[in-house]
């Protein structure tokens, strides 16, 4: 059995528009799909009994016949305008996947998007045929776009036959958004495993059964995806694509996050990376972030960069990089200087800070009355944080507090971000996770508190009176909030929006209670986003504040939504309540408002209180705003934070800056220069210097944007509108009736509109569309297309408005990859049988046939594609044939000339039948020495790799016979991967050479063939 499956795979030469026999029926191949043990084969029938029937076969089970291209029959075409031939001819164009090396973008610039020549940069750098897979780290600053990056991206894969099986991973709050993003731009569908989604397969599938094998194209949170089941089913699945998201989050070598990632980017040939801050500044875990993307980047000490290498794999900009500043323009308004508003504390705001400064941040004796086994220095800072914050935050955290002492427990009871550690796995903490009793877990060295729990108890006792009675008196900041609230307009009945951050749920919900109350608004009007709601009310808050008829006026976020998450719709005045002990923070909550599309200037608020009796703690508050301002001018030349502390972690920051309010050290020491960033030998100077910043690589202006190489047009069809119509028409034969007898199609003209009721066989194709779009807008029932971009657009903005109550268009922008228009394909293709070509009348002044040349690699990838016409001078001798080659389909179809007005078929077309088989025989020697130009250009760009996966193994050995056991062990397993590399490469030589006649043309003034023969 082996053999006979080995024999089948090793005779397999089909290839999208060919023509099989499977099981004693004739079909035509529309895809193709590498398998570990063959190919699995989609096709559509053409003999009688299969006709229009879709079906599945893998070679490894069916013995798959390929026709013959040269025994093709010849049919004559009557139909109007040559509309069948037309199609036919379309079709099999869209369905050849554009080669994997070629230059021009042929979908990316087609999408609902207004995408920037940066943009178009980052996609060209993923795709470049340098690169052994496309594989990229998008790691552009916050704002610049990335998901439209992705998108632009993944749709080019899918033309190019490699974007069929895709899996994109997210944070959970972003999983709405980003499927929203590639449904609504590019066209393409994805499924949302969130909890409804997961819910709706169990209901579909067996619990046994792979999710990822049903589903073609996924989206998932990594949260979800690294439980044991999914990890199960993802080691038996190979993807053409991933997208790993916000990839910040598997950064960290010795978590399950970083495990799964790096599982991933073994089972897939793309692999795209994103994240403004790509790594923890641990050089090991950033070198296998990248040798994620490419193992032979890394040296084999699994530490060094081939820096030369690592830069064609890595996109770094920022907004004021020259190649963004000089694009974006009044898109990306410049952010104003930010806010930091000090607030004199009120009375009793100021008796609490004296009780803080004298018995718990710098007592008399030295030492706090904190009892509990560790965070003895972290604690009252703790404290402070929460203080900081609001009064029902310190009164949360004092409460908290007091009942573990109650309780007699012994454990550590630091119940605070500041002494809580990282989460195990990598992903952030939810909001006010880290401030339950149990979570924390004192760090090494964290020193035990000296006082008595009695002390402690007394102590906390009297806080807590002061905490009760700052929650019954006036709040400073919080009347500071309100004044400023109402100065921008927020009011009863107003537009004007903004976003309040605060980082305890405490002060969320008492801000929101305030809030409402105070500036007369409803529940509906003053909302909370925070970690603790379900991914689908994340979701749902979300998507409700992009839209203009949203009725929230203020969010109140904690910080679930300073990642990853777009606000910036309708909305661009940001408030910190508290201002984050992070620059890391600081930096991602500005993000969701400072971003391109932001029409109106940021204007970033920082609300401070600034105890006036105290000797030290008001003082040294006012770091808290330098670090607002370091963020600011980070921003400004860095487009990054993270690397001005360098400690690369939300908690990490707060500590090291709780070390400078308590004087241990200065913040000077603790937060670094721009200067001091790029000079740096580690991550985060090696990203700065992408970004052209530095002796290394000095940056120059560009004075004009490059030029987009662009192409995608078949040169059949100007648009995909009148590709569709006359592929409805030949379907349907009435397409404007009603079901059965038509799709009630309909066209508005003037407004770019069109719409039709999907029959069953698409119906069954629109099922993985997102369940919200398909459900807001009664896509089953009737399907309503947007049929120019500036409509689409336009769409867009109609769902964001007062009157829409969905974020989903009304009517979806007709892009190339359109579901539709992939089925209308599929259709018209098979109205040929039996290894037919039409016969037209054109502009030809010998009778000609067209011949696609495909040349594929030994992984079933296109490589390179000619079009050749080969005309015959002599009607009577189809022994002579002379072959042209063409740019492209569209210069060879130009070339043609096919007639407007078909006068009706020719007679005795089946008679021409000769000249095919000589003109593929012509067209075959033409090309030879054009695919031998590509196939030595390809060899060569192989040997490249292969001398250098080569090379990489002879420093492996060297290194293997001077390390221990151990490090020899992780040598080998990284050598196992460039291995895989290796053999990759060679599956990258071109294999073997596909030709298709696609049609015949015979002059106008040609007498019919009936006549001559």
């Amino acid at each position: 059995m082996a053999a006979t499956t080995e024999s089948r795979t090793a005779e397999f030469t089909a290839a999208p528009g060919s023509t099989v026999v499977i099981r004693d029926e004739e079909w035509l191949v529309t895809q193709i799909e590498p398998t570990t043990d063959g190919h699995f084969v989609h096709v559509v029938g053409l003999s009688e009994l299969v006709r229009d029937t879709e079906a599945v076969f893998s070679t490894a089970l069916d013995d798959v016949a390929v026709a013959d291209p040269a025994e093709t029959t010849v049919v004559a075409d009557g139909s109007p305008r040559y509309r069948t031939s037309r199609l036919w001819l379309e079709a099999m164009l869209r369905k050849t996947p554009v080669p994997i090396a070629d230059p021009a973008l042929t979908t990316a610039h087609r999408a609902l998007a207004d995408p920037l020549p940066y943009q178009f940069a980052a996609v060209r750098k993923a795709l470049d045929p340098d690169n052994l897979r496309p594989r990229i780290l998008l790691a552009d600053a916050v704002g610049l776009g990335k998901t439209l990056e992705i998108g632009m991206i993944l749709s080019e894969l899918a033309r190019r036959g490699r974007g069929e099986r895709i899996l994109v991973v997210t944070p959970k709050h972003v999983l709405e958004q980003m499927q929203f993003e590639l449904w609504t731009r590019f066209a393409l569908p994805f499924v949302r495993l969130d909890s409804t989604g997961i819910q709706r397969i169990r209901q579909r599938l067996p619990a046994n059964r792979n999710p990822f094998a049903f589903f073609k194209r996924v989206i998932i949170s990594i949260d979800t995806l690294k439980s044991d089941k999914y990890v199960a089913h993802l080691r038996k699945h190979r993807w053409d694509a991933v997208v790993i998201d916000e990839s910040h989050n598997v950064t960290n070598s010795s978590t399950q996050n970083f495990r799964l990632a790096t599982m991933l980017s073994r089972q897939t040939d793309a692999l795209v990376l994103a994240s403004a801050t790509p790594h923890n500044g641990d050089p090991r875990s950033f070198a296998a972030l990248v040798r994620m993307l490419e193992p032979s980047a890394v040296k084999p000490d699994g530490v060094e960069l081939d820096e030369k290498q690592v830069e064609r794999l890595i996109v770094r900009r920022h907004r004021h990089s020259p190649e963004v500043a000089s694009v974006v323009g009044a898109d990306w308004a410049e952010r104003r200087e930010p806010q930091n508003v000090l607030v004199p504390a009120s009375p009793v705001e100021e008796e609490i800070a004296v009780e803080l400064e004298r018995t718990w941040l710098w007592p008399a004796g030295g030492a706090s009355p904190y009892s509990g086994k560790g965070g003895a220095t972290l604690f009252p800072w703790t404290l402070a944080k929460a203080f900081l914050s609001s009064p029902a935050a310190l009164e949360e955290s004092v409460r908290k507090r007091l009942r573990v002492l109650e309780g007699g427990r012994q454990e550590s009871d630091d119940e605070d971000s500041l002494v809580a550690p990282d989460t195990t796995d990598g992903s952030p903490v939810p909001d006010g996770a880290a401030h339950l009793p149990g979570l924390a877990s004192p760090g090494p060295g964290a020193a035990s508190g000296t006082g008595t729990r009695g002390a402690e108890r007394a102590a906390l006792t009297r806080l807590h009176g002061l905490a009760r009675r700052s929650l019954t008196e006036p709040s400073a900041k919080y009347d500071a909030l309100l004044d400023h609230l109402r100065g921008i307009g927020v009011r009863k009945g107003a537009e004007m929006r903004a976003v309040v951050f605060a980082e305890r749920v405490a002060t969320l919900g008492w801000l929101r209670k305030k809030l409402g109350q105070d500036l007369g608004l409803t529940e509906e009007n003053v909302v909370v986003l925070h970690g603790g709601l379900s991914d689908v009310d994340q979701q749902a808050i979300v998507e409700s504040f992009k839209l203009a008829s949203s009725p929230i006026r203020v969010l109140v976020t904690g910080d679930v939504a300073s990642e990853g998450v777009n606000l910036h719709s309708h909305c661009h005045h940001l408030v910190h309540y508290d201002i984050p002990w992070s620059l890391i923070r600081i930096e991602q909550r500005n993000g969701r408002i400072d971003r391109y599309g932001q029409k109106h200037a940021p204007q970033i608020t920082s609300l401070l209180l600034d105890p006036q009796t105290t000797t030290r703690f008001g003082g040294d508050l006012r770091v808290l705003t330098r670090l607002v301002e370091r963020e600011h001018h980070a921003h400004r030349a860095l487009g990054d934070t993270a690397s001005l502390m360098g400690e690369y972690s939300v908690k990490a920051e707060e500590k090291a800056i709780a070390d400078v309010l308590r004087q241990a050290k200065s913040l000077e020491h603790v937060v670094k220069e721009v200067e001091e960033v790029v000079a740096d030998d580690g991550p985060a100077g090696l990203l700065a210097r992408l970004m052209g910043m530095g002796a290394a690589a000095p940056a120059e202006p560009e004075t004009s944007a490059p030029t987009v190489e662009t192409g995608g047009s078949t040169g059949v069809y100007d648009d995909e509108l009148s590709f569709l119509e006359d592929a409805l028409t030949q379907i349907c034969t009435t397409p404007g009736q009603e079901p059965p007898n038509g799709v009630a199609w309909k066209t508005y003209p003037q407004q770019s509109l069109a719409s039709l009721k999907p029959p069953r066989d698409l119906q069954q194709r629109l099922e993985v569309l997102p369940q919200s779009y398909l459900a807001d807008r009664n896509v089953t029932e009737t399907l309503r297309l947007a049929t120019a971009t500036a409509r689409g657009t336009q769409e867009l903005v109609n769902a964001k408005s007062a009157e829409s109550r969905s974020t989903w268009p009304e009517a979806h922008f007709l892009g190339p990859l359109h579901p539709v228009v992939d089925w209308a394909s599929d259709r018209v293709l098979s109205t040929l049988q039996r290894r037919q070509v039409f016969a037209v009348r054109g502009g030809v002044e010998d009778l000609t046939v067209l011949v696609q040349a495909a040349l594929y690699n030994v992984r079933g990838q296109v490589v390179a594609t000619s079009y050749q016409t080969v005309a015959f001078p002599n009607p009577d001798s189809p022994s002579f044939g002379l072959a042209s080659q063409h740019a492209s389909s569209a210069d060879a179809v130009a070339y043609l000339r096919v007639g407007t007005t078909n006068t009706g078929a020719i007679p005795g077309a089946e008679a021409l039948q000769p000249f095919v088989r000589q003109a593929v025989a012509s067209a075959e020697a033409s090309v030879g020495d054009q695919i031998e130009s590509i196939r030595a250009e390809t060899q060569d760009r192989v040997e490249a790799w292969l001398r250098r996966s080569q090379h990489w193994r002879m420093e492996a050995s060297a290194l293997i016979g001077r390390e221990a056991a151990a490090a020899r062990s992780g040598i080998a397993s990284r050598q196992s991967d460039v291995d895989e590399e290796t053999r990759l490469a060679r599956e990258m030589v071109p294999h073997r050479t596909l030709l298709r006649p696609l049609l015949v043309v015979v002059p106008v003034d040609q007498p019919d063939t009936e006549e001559n023969h």
